[in-house]
Order: structure tokens, then C-alpha cells, then sequence
């Protein structure tokens, strides 16, 4: 069977090299999408500044909801200061280190904030804590008063210089220089232990919310020897007994102790969101590639199969069974799968990587974290594409294989009389549940619900290739009863040939009506959404201005006191964004979501109008929070109710609804209040102020000389004035794929185009025995070449038409999505050559062959 399988290859190489086409781009995409799925369960940062630690002690930055993947928790949360010297005590430990990390930036001679190395927000730390760098080299004395530090040897400056640093919010003081601090990752600022406790609020006597706690615990161990690239690494038996003497020592605390390669997970809780990004971005890239993949593989062994029915039809009439012809069919496939999958697996690797560089240009990952390059993806790669393949293979064999001999020779150069009934109904039937599937958006005004009409749209793609046989011979007849009876030979030609190779021609109309439909949906999703948070923040935010301070970790003290004392201002309210977690009941089943929050008081009233229905943002005060109208409806949270929720560093609260909220695109589904989110944050600085002026030129030039005061601060307009501008990067990273995946189809659809025109070698080679010239012929070509990009731009409109309306109503209050106006230009000229060159030039080449030849070579 092989062997007769190789040779039916190698006779139809042209039509098989769209499945080589179709099976290489697949491969490629469906390995990118298992690297980045395995690099977020399975990636791990370097130790970085905790190079020199054998074991750390930190708290568990992760929510575990019951049955699902965990929640990254991206705010810092403590651990007790007590607990430090208890794990000293314990056999083996040399040293143990409480670190803490707190805002702190130098300010230049100019007066500018320069951050110390590394985030802003954590740069401060205790002296103790370089005894958790590898290798570090000291130049000078260790810092013990109340105004001396140590920083970075890449810092600037020099031993015995004075500085001026802004820590924690405070206003910018003087210290000395006594050391510089060289090794990996050592860049910061390094305080004496008593002075960093008390700059972070972390002393023990203090009354902060977070005093008296450490962020993490470092351990050296004994034992400790060179790994010959500068990071210490203590004898594994002695890490191993010392860890496991810590896990006893904190167990029922909900401490994690970590070693060996997830030190680094412990240096920036963020890196964890970074992951679960991966994962959530894979598992809805997933569906989509696999999606296309398979319809696009499916389509293209549909056409190499329909070309060699002949063959398998005389293999029928010669004795092979129905098994056989499709055992046949699906050996000959798999065996151009094989060839194409190890340059297409190859390909998604470094298709991965480069999808990371992006991803880390765009700062939606640490620039540090690795992909997890394992033989996992390929695995399964494999497993799906010869699994779609062999069933697209004996799909498309079935009929022929089926089919008394003698009516499977006569078929084998006709196409069905009739279409199935089975496969038009089934086609028809996905079409009308993808139009239901477009009134989500109506009902849920959320990302998730936007998300759903890019499936929509491809759901009814396929539901167009199934009913298109049936749909093409009817529009076919139709226009054909329609012909004048001068028209010329070549129009008649063209018609004749839509309406009797229905099958052939709706092969190409459905993938092409796909490329159409992706593109339009997907596109015009980001787009509608991204106006429609726009159109919310814009409406909602009364404040002209915000203050910020990106380089110190957030607004220094008092700033807000200042900024209302600039004359003409006449609000100014903080605001922080955070992280929480929302646990819910959903169908009688406990449930679990992350969600963006933001941080406001009730002074947020004068600056902000979050469109509140019911109750008002003055009674956000203590435990109590704001909900959007679509949480509100849809996990019961009306006005008066109480929500459990997780907050950023883990913490769990039970809090009062005071407002429900129409825009929750543009300012998401909770509000918390100040008190409620207080000492839960990694900082606890606000990241920006609002400020509401009356729209003077002296009010902005008031609030432009008092953030050119002070080392730090900005001042930027809260609207921005190119629509687009700010957009968040996930939005560019979704267009990225779109042309990724645009690239696959078009390559694939030329492919399978190119593939069916060459197989009419025999059909233009009659054509001309009977007298047709080969200008006719070219012109009956270009004429089809029209009709399939006619049809396949007024079927992608057609089937994108409901779900960017019923799109466009829910979130923008219109029947039409937002968008760029040269994108369907774009597209159907796209199309038009596609069809045009994949049409023109094979059957250029197929007009050199003598006719003779043409019908020997069938």
C-alpha cells in the first residue's frame, strides 16, 4: 500500500504541493502555540539578585481556584520578620537574609529622577540583602548610619560622593556614597537594615499595615561552592535537607520555600501574570489555528483527492475495496504530511521566538523570561496534524470508495449531480447558529463577548463551504437562464463551468470568503472594542490632566496637597490600578476570575464620572467596592449585595456593593476603595493623580512648573489625542497574529488554487481540439477568476455583515464597528489578485503543452 501510495504521489505533485503547503504553515503554527502554552506552565526566570540564596522563603503569589489553572497574584505579599531569625537558627543555615524592596530613585545634578536599576518600585533594599547576590564584589564599608548607602557600581557614582534620593515617597534627602556594589543584577540602592525598615514602614515597633514583615527570606547553607559562572551553589544534599527542615518549620503558613530554578519566581511576583498570560494567549490562539488549520488541510487534500478520483475509480473497477481506497488515500497524504511537518515544526519554533522578542518589545514579558524549548509541541503537532490529515484524506475519498465501480468511472470526470443534502443542511445549519452566536455582544459588553464574534464569523465560513456546492450551482443556473444569446463564448464558457463544477468552484470561494471573514472580524473586533474603551474613558474621565511618576514607583508624599493649591485646579483625586481575583457562584458551581481594578476615594467623584445607576462613589469608603452593570447582572453583585474577593497579594475580603457603573470597558468591572485595598499593594504609593482645572492656560502651566520641581513628576494630558495611541499592547500583539494567520491562508488558498487549475490540463487541452483559441481560453480563465473573487468578497460581507452590526450596536450603539476605512479596499484587492495570479499563470503554462500532449500527460 505504501509503495503504491508513493507512486500515486509522484505523478500529482503539483496538486499535492498544496497540502505540503497547508500541513508545513498548520505545523508551524500549532508548534508556536505549544511553545508558548509549555513556556507558561513550565518557564522560569533566572535567580537574578537571589543568585547567592540556596533557599528562599516567600509567600505564594498564585491563587488556586478548585478544578483550574492558577491565578497569578502580581502584588507583593509579606512574610512575618520574625520568621527570620527562627529559620537562622536551623542546622545548616550560615545565613539568613529578610529582604524588603521599596520605591527608591537617585536624582541628578539637573534635578532629574534616575532610576536606580531594575523597577523603580522596589530599587530600595537593606544592606543584608547583597549577602543574596552572587559573587558580589564591595568597593568600601558597608553603610551604617541614618544617611549613608551603598548603590550599583553601574550607577554613577563614586565612593565618598553625596547623593540625593527620593525613597519611598518621601521628599528627595542627601546621603553618602560608602560603597559600590558590583555583581549580576546588583543594581539598586542599599540602605543600612535599620534605615531601609524604616524608609519601607517594615520596622518592627512601626504601625503600618505591613510592619513588622519582610518580602522574602533568603538562606545560604554551608557547603557552598563555585558552579564556575559566579553563582554560588551550595552542595544539593545540604540545599535539599535545609529546605526540607524550612518546609517543616513554616508548614500551615502558606509559605512556599523554593530552590534551584524557581529562586526566580520569588524575585518579582509579576513574572507570574506574565506566564498566565502565555497560557491564556495560547489557549485562544489555540482554537483559532486549529480551526484553520484543519479547514484549510481539509480543503486542500478535498481538491488533490477530487483530481485522482479517476485513479481510485479504476482501482474500484479493478477489485480494491472501499477500505482500501481510503486506506490509499490517507497513506498517500500522510506521507506529503510527512515531509512537510519537520520545516514546519522547525519554522514554529523560531516563528515562537520571534513571537517573544515582540512580546517583550511591547512589555507584556519580562525581557528575561526564556521560552521553554522542549520536544512537547512537536509531539504534539504530530499527533494533530497526521490525525487531521488522515481523517480529511478518507473524508474525501469516501464517496468514490463507496460507489459501485462502474459509477465511480463514469463520475470521475463529472462532478455530482446533486449535492448532498446532508452537507448543505449541516452548512446551513452552522451559518444560522453563527448568526445567534452574534448577538453575544449585545448581551455581554465585555472583551469575552466581543472575542465571540471573530468565531462567529469563521463558524459560518465553514458553514459556507459545506452548503457551497449547492449554493454555487443554484447561483450558477440562475445566472446562466439570465445569458443573452450573443454573449460572448468565453462568458458562456466560464458560467457553464460554475454551474456544472459547483464542487470545484466553491473549493476556492470558501477559503478565500474565510481569509475575508477573519480578517474583517478579527480586525474590526480589536478595533470596535479599543474605540469603545476609548469612548468610555474619554466620557467618563473629567480630569484634563494626570500626574504621574514612573521614575521614583509612584507620587511622592504631599504631592496631591500641592496639586490642589495650583490656582485654577479645581479637583484632584489618586488613583492605583490593581489586580484581584473574583470568586462567584456559576450555574450552583463555585467560579473564579481575574480582573483589572482600579483604586479610587470618594474624592474620585470630581474627576471621574463612571456613568453610576444605582448608589454613588461618595459611600466608597472602608470595605466596600463598585461594580460594573455586566458584573452586577451576571454574578448577582446588585447594590447592598456582598463579593468575596481575592485581593493582589492574596489576601481575601468580603465586600459591600456602593455603586453600580455603566462604563466597565473603560474602567473595568471593580472599583476598590482606598481603605479596602490598603497595605495589599506592592507599594502603596498612587501611581497617578487626576486633576480637573478650569481649563486655563495658567492652570496647565501651573501644574507644568510643579512637576518641573520636583524630581520625577509628569504632567500628560488624560486623552490621547491620536485615536489608537494608547492602545494597550495586547491589541497590537492580536493584529500581529491576524497577518500571521492572514499569511497561512493566502499562501494556502493560492496554493490550492494553482493546484485545481493545473489539474485542468485535460479540460483545456479538449478545449482547443475543438477549436477555442488560447486568447478564448484565457478569457473564459480570468472570467472564473472573477466570478471566485466576486463571490468569495460578496460571501465574506454577507457572512461578516451580522456579527460586526449586531458587533457594532452592542458596543458602539450602531449597526457598524469602528475601524479603519482603507481595510475592505485592502482586502478585496487582496483577493482579486490572489485569485487573478493563481488562475492566470498556471493556465499560461498549461497553454505551452501541445494538446496531444495535454490529454496523453491525463
Amino acid at each position: 500500500m505504501l509503495h503504491l501510495a508513493l507512486r500515486m504521489a509522484a505523478h500529482r505533485i503539483t496538486a499535492l504541493l498544496a497540502v505540503a503547503c497547508a500541513v508545513l504553515g498548520g505545523a508551524a503554527l500549532i508548534t508556536t502555540t505549544g511553545v508558548l502554552a509549555e513556556s507558561g506552565l513550565r518557564s522560569q526566570l533566572p535567580p537574578g539578585r537571589l543568585g547567592g540564596a540556596d533557599v528562599v522563603v516567600a509567600a505564594d503569589q498564585e491563587f488556586h481556584p478548585s478544578g483550574d489553572l492558577p491565578v497569578a497574584l502580581p502584588e507583593r505579599a509579606t512574610v512575618p520578620g520574625r520568621l527570620v531569625e527562627r529559620l537562622a537558627a536551623l542546622p545548616g543555615v550560615t545565613d539568613a537574609v529578610g529582604d524588603i524592596g521599596f520605591p527608591a530613585a537617585l536624582v541628578d545634578a539637573r534635578g532629574q529622577a534616575v532610576p536606580a536599576g531594575g523597577d523603580p518600585r522596589t530599587a530600595g533594599h537593606g544592606w543584608s540583602s547583597t549577602k543574596l547576590l552572587a559573587d558580589a564584589r564591595v568597593t568600601g564599608r558597608a553603610p551604617s548610619g541614618a544617611h549613608e548607602v551603598a548603590v550599583g557600581a553601574g550607577a554613577g557614582p563614586a565612593v565618598g560622593e553625596t547623593v540625593e534620593i527620593v525613597a519611598n515617597g518621601r521628599p528627595a534627602a542627601s546621603y553618602r556614597v560608602t560603597a559600590l556594589v558590583g555583581a549580576p543584577d546588583a543594581d539598586g540602592v542599599y540602605f543600612a537594615d535599620a534605615t531601609a525598615a524604616g524608609l519601607a514602614g517594615r520596622d518592627a515597633g512601626g504601625t503600618g499595615p505591613r510592619a513588622g514583615t519582610v518580602d522574602l527570606v533568603g538562606l545560604r547553607v554551608d557547603e557552598g561552592a563555585g558552579d564556575g559562572a559566579g553563582e554560588r551553589v551550595a552542595g544539593s544534599g545540604a540545599v535539599e535537607r535545609v529546605a526540607d527542615a524550612v518546609r517543616a518549620e513554616v508548614a500551615g503558613t502558606g509559605l512556599k520555600v523554593v530552590t534551584g530554578a524557581d529562586r526566580g519566581d520569588a524575585v518579582a511576583p509579576g513574572v507570574g501574570s506574565a506566564r498566565s498570560l502565555l497560557i491564556l494567549l495560547a489557549g485562544s490562539l489555540g482554537g483559532i489555528v486549529l480551526l484553520i488549520t484543519g479547514f484549510v488541510v481539509a480543503g486542500a487534500l478535498g481538491v488533490t483527492i477530487a483530481g485522482q478520483r479517476r485513479d481510485l475509480a479504476l482501482m474500484r473497477a479493478v477489485g480494491a475495496t472501499p477500505q482500501q481506497i481510503r486506506r490509499l488515500a490517507a497513506a498517500q497524504s500522510t506521507v506529503v504530511a510527512a515531509v512537510a511537518l519537520l520545516p514546519g515544526v522547525a519554522a514554529g519554533y523560531l516563528l515562537a521566538g520571534r513571537f517573544r522578542e515582540l512580546l517583550a518589545d511591547r512589555g507584556v514579558l519580562p525581557a528575561e523570561l526564556p521560552l521553554t524549548v522542549g520536544p512537547l509541541p512537536a509531539l504534539a503537532t504530530l499527533l494533530l496534524v497526521v490525525a487531521a490529515v488522515q481523517l480529511s484524506a478518507r473524508c474525501a475519498a469516501w464517496r468514490t470508495s463507496r460507489m459501485p465501480a462502474t459509477e465511480a468511472v463514469a463520475e470521475s470526470r463529472s462532478e455530482p449531480r446533486t449535492p448532498s443534502r446532508t452537507r448543505t443542511g449541516a452548512g446551513l445549519l452552522l451559518m444560522l447558529g453563527a448568526c445567534a452566536l452574534s448577538a453575544v455582544p449585545l448581551l455581554s459588553r465585555t472583551a469575552l463577548g466581543a472575542s465571540v464574534t471573530s468565531i462567529a464569523g469563521i463558524l459560518a465560513a465553514i458553514g459556507l463551504a459545506m452548503a457551497g456546492p449547492a449554493l454555487v450551482r443554484g447561483a450558477g443556473e440562475a445566472a446562466v437562464r439570465r445569458l443573452r444569446p450573443g454573449v460572448a463564448a468565453p462568458t458562456w464558457l466560464a458560467l457553464a463551468n460554475v454551474r456544472a463544477y459547483a464542487l470545484r468552484l466553491s473549493g476556492v470561494v470558501g477559503p478565500l470568503a474565510m481569509g475575508v471573514v477573519f480578517v474583517l472580524t478579527y480586525t474590526l473586533t480589536q478595533t470596535t472594542v479599543l474605540a469603545a474603551t476609548s469612548d468610555d474613558t474619554r466620557t467618563g474621565t473629567l480630569a484634563q490632566y494626570e500626574l504621574t511618576a514612573p521614575a521614583l514607583g509612584g507620587l511622592p508624599d504631599g504631592t496631591l496637597t500641592a496639586v490642589r493649591e495650583v490656582p485654577g485646579v479645581r479637583a484632584a483625586a489618586a488613583a492605583r490600578a490593581t489586580t484581584v481575583v473574583w470568586e462567584y457562584e456559576e450555574l450552583g458551581e463555585p467560579a473564579a476570575e481575574s480582573a483589572p481594578a482600579t483604586i479610587l476615594g470618594p474624592d474620585a467623584r470630581d474627576v471621574v464620572d463612571l456613568g453610576v445607576t444605582d448608589g454613588g462613589l461618595d459611600r466608597l469608603t472602608g470595605a466596600t467596592v463598585a461594580v460594573s452593570a455586566e458584573a452586577a447582572r451576571t454574578r448577582g453583585a446588585g447594590l447592598g449585595e456582598r463579593i468575596r474577593l481575592v485581593l493582589g497579594d492574596g489576601a481575601r475580603v468580603d465586600a459591600r456593593v456602593v455603586a453600580v457603573y455603566d462604563r466597565g470597558l473603560g474602567f473595568g468591572p471593580v472599583v476598590l476603595s482606598r481603605e479596602l485595598a490598603a497595605g495589599h499593594t506592592t507599594t502603596g504609593l498612587d501611581q497617578r493623580a487626576l486633576v480637573r482645572t478650569d481649563g486655563t492656560s495658567a492652570a496647565e502651566a501651573g501644574l507644568s512648573a510643579l512637576a518641573a520641581d520636583r524630581p520625577g513628576l509628569a504632567v500628560a494630558g488624560t486623552v490621547p489625542d491620536a485615536a489608537g495611541a494608547d492602545a494597550p499592547p495586547e491589541v497590537w500583539i492580536n493584529l500581529a497574529l491576524v497577518v500571521v494567520l492572514l499569511g497561512y491562508l493566502l499562501l494556502s488558498i493560492a496554493n490550492k488554487l494553482v493546484a485545481a487549475t493545473a489539474q485542468r490540463r485535460t479540460e483545456i487541452a479538449a478545449l482547443r481540439l475543438v477549436g477555442t483559441t488560447p486568447r478564448q481560453i484565457l478569457a473564459m480563465m480570468r472570467r472564473e477568476a472573477a466570478v471566485v473573487a466576486a463571490a468569495a468578497l460578496a460571501a465574506g460581507l454577507a457572512l461578516s455583515a451580522v456579527p460586526l452590526a449586531l458587533l457594532g450596536q452592542g458596543f458602539l450603539g450602531r449597526p457598524w464597528p469602528a475601524g479603519p476605512a482603507w481595510l475592505l479596499p485592502a482586502v478585496a484587492a487582496t483577493v482579486v489578485a490572489t485569485a487573478y495570479l493563481t488562475v492566470e499563470l498556471p493556465t499560461r503554462h498549461a497553454l505551452r503543452t501541445p494538446p496531444a500532449d495535454g490529454l496523453r500527460a491525463a
